[in-house]
């Protein structure tokens, strides 16, 4: 069975029939150094390649090669399920044929399973397009390849748990992703850049000669920001990610040195800020905090998914007794009230039981959330090995797109960057509401305010100073 990309590989499946894969594509120029180099040996490939190149049509039809050539799982990784189902098995390239077109009929073993967006071969091979959405389900299953589709958004913790597995079985991954920002995608991107056991490639609009500039003018006449044309099309890292709510404020961290090792006060409290999910992560974020100078040192960040409360209040214990931690308050979201139906006993009533007892984080809107990050973070220390995870989430929250209109919505993407980004929104919050109260009572002690409602007063002030002439 030959391997090259010049000499594909062929079935036969009668006396009179031979099926070739890949099967109704032909890689252009630009892409045959990938398929050239994975079908050499290597088994680690970094595509960062502009808008409207290609990307998930040369990764499938590679990924079809490959399952018919070895028996085995091979999955097609994207960060939701929605989006796996609209661009691969609902998907059509330009050419007319859809995605599933490049799989010949002739190896395809029965009928496609369209619910979980499943295709068995006539070898054994399954082919299936996932959302990591839903990743932690299939992590119990022995991939041979994998393609991570838009990395970038993805969840960064998905290859954590994949990648032992490919290493065991000398198995194969590549990611394809245009950039959003220096998150944990430019980290891939940098590590296999300098890696020579990873293929890794950028390729702009400059490389490929696919777009021309009237077609890229175009774009820009029809509203995308110059900042989304750098990212897009020319594949920079460092064009300010528009969609992203937290991108300018968590850039500014890195450039500050505020992203680095923090060393653990002994002499202060640990406050721990929940998110908790039911079906998906719960995220934990641990901090302290200096009054003056002002200062909030990210001490740390637990997330896991499918875990009862018992499990987290065990990761507590664990790092109190690995890093001395003295916890002060436990904050979580207001839900954590709400009675269950089958029980009528509230999680904030089982914690109290656990011997954790939860304060609520303030119920505001999401948008007064946002701004109270944008406000607190440059008064942010973080810990960059133990909150690596967290800081990714923040860097990669982000608006959600609206592909009819192609323009974000004024509300945030749920993804795998959700849960860190909400526990975070409420420590920023409750940040606001101390000092808030602290100012309050700072100002009455000072005769500067006699009720809660001073502060509106415009005369206030004057009835403060002539009370202390009196």
């Amino acid at each position: 069975m030959s391997v090259g990309i010049g000499q594909r590989t062929e079935s036969r499946a009668s006396e009179k029939l031979i099926v070739t894969v890949p099967h109704l594509f032909e890689p252009r120029k630009r892409q045959l150094p990938f398929l050239r180099a994975m079908d050499g040996g290597m088994d680690r490939a970094v595509l960062v390649w502009h808008r409207r190149y290609g990307k998930d049509t040369v990764c499938f039809n590679f990924m079809v090669k490959k399952a018919y050539e070895r028996i085995g799982n091979y999955y097609y990784f994207f960060p939701t399920y929605k989006q796996g189902r609209m661009v691969i098995w609902d998907g059509r390239g330009k050419d007319g044929h859809t995605f599933l077109d490049h799989i010949p009929k002739e190896i395809i073993k029965g009928n496609p399973n369209k619910s979980e967006m499943k295709v068995e071969l006539i070898n054994g091979s399954i082919i299936q397009i996932i959302g990591l959405d839903k990743f932690d389900s299939k992590m119990g299953t022995n991939p041979m390849g994998c393609v991570f589709s838009e990395y970038s958004l993805q969840n960064p913790a998905a290859w954590d748990h994949i990648r032992p597995i490919l290493r065991e079985n000398k198995g194969w991954a590549v990611f394809n992703f245009t950039p959003r920002g220096q998150n944990h995608g430019y980290k891939m991107y940098e590590m296999a850049r300098k890696n020579p056991k990873w293929f890794c490639e950028l390729l702009t609009v400059d490389d490929t000669a696919l777009l021309t500039p009237e077609d890229i003018e175009e774009e820009r006449l029809a509203g995308m920001s110059e900042n989304l044309i750098l990212q897009e099309f020319w594949c920079d890292f460092t064009a300010a990610n528009d969609g992203a709510y937290y991108g300018k404020q968590m850039k500014e961290a890195g450039e500050d040195g505020r992203i680095r090792e923090i060393r653990f006060d002994p002499d202060l409290t640990v406050d721990t800020w929940w998110d908790l999910g039911v079906n998906d992560a719960n995220s934990i974020w641990f901090t302290q905090t200096l009054r003056s100078p002002r200062e909030i040192r990210v001490i740390d960040f637990y997330q896991n998914t499918d875990e009862g409360l018992g499990h987290y209040l065990s990761i507590l214990q664990q790092k109190a007794m690995k890093y001395h931690y003295v916890y002060g308050s436990h904050y979580a979201p207001h839900d954590i009230k709400v009675r269950e139906y089958t029980t009528g006993t509230s999680r904030l009533d089982t914690a109290k039981k656990m011997g954790i007892d939860f304060k609520i984080a303030p119920n505001e809107s999401v948008a007064e959330g946002i701004e109270a990050v944008r406000q607190i973070i440059p008064v942010c220390w973080f810990d960059e090995e133990k909150c690596e995870e967290g800081i990714d989430a923040l860097k990669s929250y982000h608006k959600s797109w609206d592909d009819v209109h192609k323009v974000f919505r004024n509300a945030p993407a749920h993804d795998w960057s959700t849960h860190p980004a909400d526990a975070f929104r409420y420590m920023a919050l409750s940040h606001k509401v101390n000092e808030i109260i602290r100012d309050r009572r700072n100002r009455v002690e000072a005769g500067l305010a006699t009720t809660k409602y001073a502060e509106s007063d415009p005369f206030a002030r004057r009835r403060a100073s002539a009370r202390r002439a009196s």
